[in-house]
């Protein structure tokens, strides 16, 4: 049984041509928000995804903070191994976007970001 039909949620197989998007479910999303602890959290995103998806999620996240922070892209490459264009994407979709205001919301939320950023977003 998947996860959505487990949330009483009607399941219908949808063929899509490979350029079409597939529309988001929220059962992930839900089920995130029902760990308990960090430790949980952890093993649940070990359970879900490969080291190396971890690892690049984690990168971002650091890189997302550093440049809250308005450290350099070399300071960044030098602390996290991202590369330059990591850097950029993660500013350009992140940071920049409007998509972005919940992850600078949390790092602020959180106290890694910079003190004008806690101030004045």
């Amino acid at each position: 049984m998947t996860a959505s039909a487990k949330l009483g949620r009607r399941e219908e197989v949808i063929r899509l041509p490979r350029n079409t998007k597939k529309k988001r479910s929220a059962a992930l999303y839900e089920a995130i928000m029902q760990l308990k602890d960090v430790d949980e959290c952890q093993r649940f995103f070990d359970d879900l995804c490969t080291p190396t998806e971890l690892r690049s999620m984690e990168q971002r996240y650091d890189v997302a903070v550093y440049l809250l922070r308005d450290e350099v892209y070399a300071e960044i490459l030098e602390k996290t191994g991202a590369s330059s264009a990591t850097i950029s994407r993660v500013r350009r979709n992140i940071l920049d976007n409007e998509a972005g205001g919940t992850m600078r919301d949390v790092i602020v939320r959180q106290g890694l970001a910079a003190p004008q950023d806690e101030q004045g977003k």
